[in-house]
C-alpha cells in the first residue's frame, strides 16, 4: 500500500547551543540545513513559518544559547514507500515487525508518515508509544524490534549496547570464492562526502567494527554469492561497508564500492545517497533474552526469494 495524499505537516525545533550563538536566524538554517538555500529560508521566516521562543522573528535576529527555534513545515506529499509491515512477535513489552525494503524506519528528509515508526505507532496505541531499539537502512528488509514499555526500552537498549543481542543478516554480494567463514575487522568512520558533508565508510582510524561472514551459496554463472553475516558491532551501514571492503560489494548497492568507500561522483549525474535502495540485505534473525521474563527469544524473518539458497527454494 502506498500513500499519495498530503501528510499533516510537522514542526521542527532546534535549541540554540554555544556553537550557534551569534548567528543570524537565516544563517543558522542555511548552514545547518543546506537542503534549502538561504533565500528559501528567508522566505519562510518572512512568511511566519519560523519562530523564536514562540514569537515571530526577523531573519537578521542574533541567536543566543538556550533559545528555541521552530519551523512549522506545511503539509506535503511524501515520496512513495511501501506503507505496510508484518508482525512477527508481540507481547505486552515488545513487538518485532517485518519491515519491507523501501520503507524508512525513522522520519528524515521528506519522509514523515511514510515511516515504520509512524505506521507502528498508528497501529499499536498505548500509554507509551512503541520505540524502535535499532534501525535498518531504508533498502534493508527484515526484523525491527520495538519496546512497548520503559522497562523494556531500558533493558533492551542495554542489551544492544553490551552486545548481548545476536543479529544475523542475509546479503547478495558480488563475486565468488569467499571463504566458508571469515571475520571482518575493518574500522568504520566518517569521511568527507560532498552530497551529505560526511559519510560512514571504511577508514584506518575509524571505530573498531566486526562482522562474521559465512558463505551459504555461490553462483559461478552469475558471479554472485549469498552470505549470512553476524554483526558483533552495530556501525551505520556496517554490512554494506564490510562486504565492499573485502572486495564483495552488495549487488545493486549504488553507494559503496570495492574497498568500502563511496562510489566516485559523476558530474551531471545525481550522486548516490545512503538512503538509496537497490541492494539486497535482510535482517534474518534476532536472538536475545526477554527484558522482563528473562526467557530466550529467537525471532526469524523469512528471507526474500533472491536471498534464498537453492535448497530453501526447492
Amino acid at each position: 500500500m502506498e500513500r499519495t495524499t498530503l501528510n499533516r505537516g510537522f514542526t521542527y525545533t532546534d535549541r540554540i547551543d554555544a556553537d550557534a550563538s551569534g548567528e543570524t536566524v537565516s544563517g543558522f538554517y542555511s548552514r545547518r540545513y543546506p537542503h534549502s538555500t538561504e533565500s528559501e529560508w528567508r522566505e519562510r521566516i518572512r512568511d511566519g513559518a519560523i519562530r523564536l521562543d514562540g514569537e515571530p522573528v526577523d531573519e537578521a535576529t542574533i541567536l543566543r544559547p538556550g533559545q528555541v527555534l521552530s519551523y512549522a513545515r506545511a503539509p506535503w506529499v511524501e515520496p512513495e514507500a511501501p506503507c505496510s509491515f508484518g508482525v512477527i512477535y508481540e507481547d505486552d513489552h515488545i513487538i518485532a515487525v517485518d519491515k519491507p525494503s523501501g520503507l524508512p524506519v525513522l522520519p528524515g528528509g521528506h519522509h514523515l508518515e511514510h515511516t515504520l515508526l509512524a505506521l507502528v505507532r498508528e497501529r499499536f496505541r498505548g500509554e507509551v508509544p512503541p520505540s524502535p531499539l535499532h534501525r535498518l537502512g531504508r533498502g534493508t528488509s527484515g526484523i525491527v524490534l520495538f519496546a512497548r514499555t520503559q522497562l523494556a526500552l531500558r533493558r533492551l537498549s542495554e542489551a544492544f549496547t553490551e552486545r548481548r543481542m545476536t543479529k544475523i543478516y542475509r546479503a547478495l554480494v558480488q563475486g565468488v570464492g569467499l571463504a566458508a567463514e571469515q571475520t571482518i575487522d575493518v574500522p568504520i568512520g566518517r569521511v568527507d562526502y560532498a552530497p551529505t558533508r560526511k559519510l560512514h565508510a571504511a577508514v584506518r582510524d575509524g571505530a573498531p567494527s566486526q562482522s562474521i561472514c559465512c558463505l551459504l551459496h555461490e553462483d559461478a554463472e552469475q558471479r554472485s554469492s549469498i552470505v549470512e553475516v553476524r554483526i558483533v558491532t552495530g556501525r551505520p551501514h556496517q554490512i554494506r561497508i564490510h562486504m565492499a571492503a573485502i572486495g564483495h560489494p552488495l549487488i545493486g548497492d549504488p553507494l559503496y564500492v570495492a574497498g568500502g568507500i563511496p562510489a566516485p561522483l559523476i558530474p551531471g549525474k545525481r550522486p548516490p545517497l545512503p538512503g538509496d535502495c537497490g541492494y539486497h540485505l535482510h535482517a534474518l534473525r534476532l536472538s536475545f533474552h526477554h527484558p522482563v521474563t528473562g526467557a530466550p527469544v529467537d525471532i526469524y524473518s523469512q528471507p526474500p526469494p533472491l536471498l534464498r539458497t537453492p535448497t530453501e527454494t526447492a
